[in-house]
């Protein structure tokens, strides 16, 4: 037996507020260091409380246009928000797995390593890079490698700060270093750093645009792109046009040479006759229209308030209508 609703739930379930309604759009943007809050995406929400420390995925790709590093996901969490604007703090990196399982075959050697650096400006991150070397080799060569794989990592991170780290670990800067430096133990087939994790943030730098800059940068870029496409859109209608005044200017010009030459084809006597005729209104079925210039045809269409657009064979039939 199904159950009664009463009254009064009834009107408190159409009083109910539509919380989609309540939702708005935030513009999910890069750190103002080293990425000048780089536009990255889109996210939804009823308030700042309730995207404070979401996080967004993305690839390489997708951030900067590097088809070789599709299989790159960048993390971004949000950090503030202002306005519309959610900033985020780059939180780390990882290869795909899928990617990763395809690097290692039989008879190559896999060495990785989970090493915490500190950088310069005392952020604490935890990097995890992987080395793939042409042929398997002993676990004395893996041990060597590793430590000199730990060296190198910490005497770079030591040195740079957290801004510098991210570009050295996205453009491979810093996989080219490490690679340099193993060489002299045994050949790798690649150097990845396959995963970074922010662990505790540190001094944050105050350098790159402001917001503001960055706004009057994309709203002039917009308005450049609608009057490049303004400006298209205007030389198209006007190449149409000319084109059909072209086809008008042919034809006037083909009618005054066949008038040139039945002039020249007729004997004088017939135009003197002709002169000489008395003038007589001839109806529209015995004019010939075919013998006028487009400029005739379009002043008879003018005086009966007809339309004067189109080609002369439209004329004709518009005039004998």
């Amino acid at each position: 037996m199904a159950k009664k609703i009463s009254a009064k739930a009834r009107a408190a379930a159409r009083k109910q507020r539509d919380k989609w309604k309540t939702k708005r759009w935030y513009t999910i943007r890069a750190p103002r260091h080293p990425w000048n809050y780089q536009n990255i995406g889109e996210t939804i929400g009823e308030s700042d409380e309730h995207i404070m420390g979401r996080i967004y995925e993305m690839t390489q790709q997708e951030f900067n246009g590097d088809f070789t590093k599709m299989h790159v996901m960048l993390r971004f969490r949000v950090s503030e928000t202002v306005g519309q604007d959610a900033l985020t703090t780059f939180i780390g990196h990882h290869h795909q797995t899928n990617h990763i399982r395809r690097q290692i075959r039989r008879y190559r050697g896999k060495i990785d390593d989970v090493i915490d650096v500190v950088t310069e400006d005392g952020y604490l991150v935890r990097i995890k890079p992987l080395i793939v070397t042409q042929k398997r080799v002993q676990t004395s060569v893996k041990q060597s490698i590793r430590a000199k794989t730990r060296d190198v990592l910490r005497g770079f991170v030591a040195k740079t700060t957290y801004d510098g780290l991210q570009v050295a670990m996205l453009d491979g800067s810093l996989e080219g270093e490490i690679q340099n430096q193993i060489k002299s133990i045994y050949p790798c087939r690649s150097v990845v750093i396959r995963k970074s994790q922010l662990l505790q943030e540190g001094v944050q730098m105050e350098q790159g645009p402001t917001l503001d800059e960055i706004h009057a940068e994309e709203a002039r870029k917009e308005a450049e792109i609608k009057a490049k496409k303004a400006a298209a859109l205007a030389e198209a209608m006007a190449e149409e046009e000319g084109g059909d005044d072209a086809d008008e200017a042919e034809e006037a010009e083909d009618d005054v040479v066949e008038e040139v030459a039945e002039a020249e084809e007729a004997p004088a006597e017939e135009e003197a006759t002709e002169e000489e005729a008395p003038a007589e209104e001839a109806s529209s079925d015995d004019v010939d229209y075919g013998s006028m210039t487009v400029a005739e045809l379009k002043e008879l269409l003018k005086a009966a308030g007809k339309p004067v657009s189109g080609k002369k064979a439209e004329l004709i039939e518009r005039l004998q209508e």
